[in-house]
């Protein structure tokens, strides 16, 4: 079966690279404009979940591609316990994030959404567990100069694994590969069978 045309409801360019290194090529990519406040007393899983098809809701197909196209969403956050951390936009954000997250454990969930012209709205959440080292003052400062945690969850390295991370301890599928999987089987949405655990040494 072909793969239909994918409608990308994201502007970051991350998540676009992903897919194109697995050679899919979104056929539009319009950004999806909502608002990512979470609801009082709403859990980190849930909330990643709601994102993703809120944005998933929130863009419409363009009228140059066919009735087969999808619309493909996705949200990632990082939790400290029950505690949603922000996107850092700011360095006082950042640093406030990664001392938290500083030789903790903690999980990043990744919420999936795919949308079919039909009306079906298929979502699925992938956990995984990040163990940081302890972070001196000067670790901390090195990454701030980096500028790499502006927009980020909890302002963590998610393209490039910096120093900081020690281990991830992923339960199913990496959460930034689960788009394009989802994406090659739409009707079925995402398999995550088995567990896999990888290790990155920090310095």
């Amino acid at each position: 079966m072909d793969m239909p045309p994918v409608i990308l409801a994201s502007a970051s360019p991350r998540r676009r690279d992903l897919l194109q290194q697995l050679g899919i090529e979104p056929a539009a990519v319009i950004s999806a404009d909502i608002d990512e406040t979470p609801q009082r007393g709403e859990l980190p899983g849930p909330y990643a979940v709601r994102m993703a098809r809120e944005k998933a809701m929130a863009v419409e197909w363009p009228d140059d591609l066919p009735s087969s196209a999808v619309i493909l969403a996705g949200d990632t956050v990082v939790a400290c316990g029950r505690r949603i951390l922000p996107k850092a936009e700011t360095e006082d954000e950042a640093r406030t994030c990664l001392a938290l997250l500083s030789g903790r454990r903690h999980r990043v969930l990744g919420g999936i959404a795919l949308r079919s012209r039909d009306g079906r709205l298929r979502s699925r959440l992938v956990k995984s567990t990040v163990i940081f080292k302890r972070l001196s003052r000067q670790d901390i400062d090195e990454y701030i100069t980096t500028k790499d945690w502006q927009g980020k969850a909890g302002a963590m390295p998610f393209k490039d694994l910096l120093p900081p991370i020690s281990a991830i301890l992923m339960d199913h599928i990496p959460i930034l590969w689960v788009s394009a999987s989802m994406t090659s089987r739409p009707c079925s949405g995402v398999s995550a069978d088995g567990r896999f655990k990888q290790r990155f040494e920090g310095r």
